[in-house]
């Protein structure tokens, strides 16, 4: 883990989320019927059945991405917009990294698809149970109402870094960013 300066971070990554995200949010064009576009629970994007192969065109679509109040997916451009079935999440988490100065620590995450993102405020941790299995379903909100899955490789390194805290319910795991703590588990 590489050591960096957690304000020169702060300011890369609200850098990179104000140059490369369209504003999706503002456009509201009709709805192109006859094309069927999917993201599976891997992450993986689907274009007509066949899987999308070019790297950088997921990247592109990953921007144009938008989850709308009705429940559904779309990509938005300003002329057209595709719904797109999402099994599951449209992001999934494949890295973090933790930034350590002093007592402060920052996590950043890196998605599927390339955005890089602070554990924070705007980004919160949700981890839902499932109740048949109590097996945890860790998520994080990406941008916008975008979540992301965290993949269970990073969910445990993350459990790994917390920090175990006592409460009346239980003992539950805390991990720490940018000053705030995020509750990742349970026992």
């Amino acid at each position: 883990m590489e050591e960096t300066n957690p304000a020169s971070l702060l300011q890369q990554i609200s850098k990179f989320d104000k140059e490369n995200l369209p504003p999706v949010h503002l456009w509201n064009p009709p709805l192109c019927k006859n094309v069927e576009m999917k993201i599976d629970r891997e992450g993986r994007w689907y274009f007509m059945n066949s899987p999308i192969g070019r790297e950088r065109m997921v990247k592109l679509f990953s921007k144009v991405l938008r989850f709308d109040e009705d429940g559904e997916y779309y990509l938005v451009t300003p002329v057209e917009k595709i719904r797109i079935e999402v099994e599951e999440r449209p992001f999934v988490i494949v890295n973090y990294e933790l930034t350590r100065e002093g007592k402060n620590q920052i996590i950043t995450f890196e998605t599927n698809t390339g955005d890089l993102f602070l554990l924070d405020e705007k980004h919160p941790v949700n981890v839902q149970v499932n109740k048949e299995t109590l097996e945890p379903k860790p998520y994080v909100l990406v941008r916008s109402n975008l979540e992301g899955i965290i993949s269970r490789n990073i969910y445990y390194k993350l459990i790994e870094i917390s920090k175990l805290k006592r409460t009346p319910s239980g003992e539950v795991f805390i991990i720490r960013s940018n000053n705030q703590n995020f509750q990742i588990g349970s026992i």
